[in-house]
């Protein structure tokens, strides 16, 4: 915290490429610091830190409304059609702790397309690249965001629908977060309200956690 009227809560996105991990990073923040956009390769090839502006009217602690801050830490895709898991790892792990190594994480999204089925392989790698990243206790600090949610409304699935026809995969995987996932809607993502919606999501989540964050130093240190 800055001071007494405000929190800043320190966030990391991971996923696959053309997820809209950068996208979801902009929504965030409320801006487009990170470039996103379609590409036949992997668009994001380094760590790159936003921050947002003051946010009033989201979060109240003891009767008194707290500033909000949110900094995002957007990331390379794993797998990458240009770089290593390897590489891709070392990068995100020494940015994480230059970054958040003194405040800590207090959550870890990571991003999938609601609109495409989630295969074992795919579920697999990404959690062990997470477990690689944030240790034994990552399940207490990730989310599941799943994005391009309104291309599932337009094909007729609710969320509860959606999740009553999703494959054992995902189901087991937001299992192991203690479902904690909140679904984007792409199209309303640049909205104030629909942005107001998720971070209150997200400061749900890290209530339930009593507010304690992931401390993270690097591997070679």
């Amino acid at each position: 915290m800055a001071d007494s009227n405000e929190m800043t809560i320190n966030l990391v996105v991971l996923g696959r490429t053309q997820t809209g991990k950068s996208a979801a990073g902009n929504s965030l923040l409320g801006s487009s610091d990170f470039v996103s956009h379609q590409s036949p390769s992997s668009v994001t090839t380094c760590c790159s830190l936003g921050r947002s502006c003051r946010i009033s009217g989201i979060i109240r602690r003891n009767g008194c409304e707290l500033a909000l801050r949110v900094r995002v830490l957007d990331t390379p895709s794993y797998p990458h059609s240009g770089l290593s898991k390897e590489q891709v790892r070392d990068t995100v792990s020494s940015a994480l702790a230059h970054h958040f190594g003194e405040e800590g994480l207090h959550l870890a999204l990571l991003v999938l397309r609601a609109d495409l089925p989630l295969c074992p392989d795919e579920s697999d790698h990404a959690i062990q690249f997470i477990q690689e990243l944030l240790g034994p206790t990552w399940k207490d600090f990730t989310v599941v965001l799943l994005t391009h949610a309104d291309k599932t409304e337009e094909a007729g699935f609710s969320e509860e629908a959606y999740l009553h026809s999703a494959s054992s995969t995902l189901l087991s995987l937001l299992s192991s977060v203690q479902h904690k996932y909140i679904f984007l809607d792409n199209q309303k993502s640049t909205l104030k309200e629909e942005r107001a919606v998720v971070l209150r999501k997200l400061l749900n989540f890290i209530r339930q956690n009593n507010y304690q964050v992931l401390l993270l130093k690097h591997s070679k240190e």
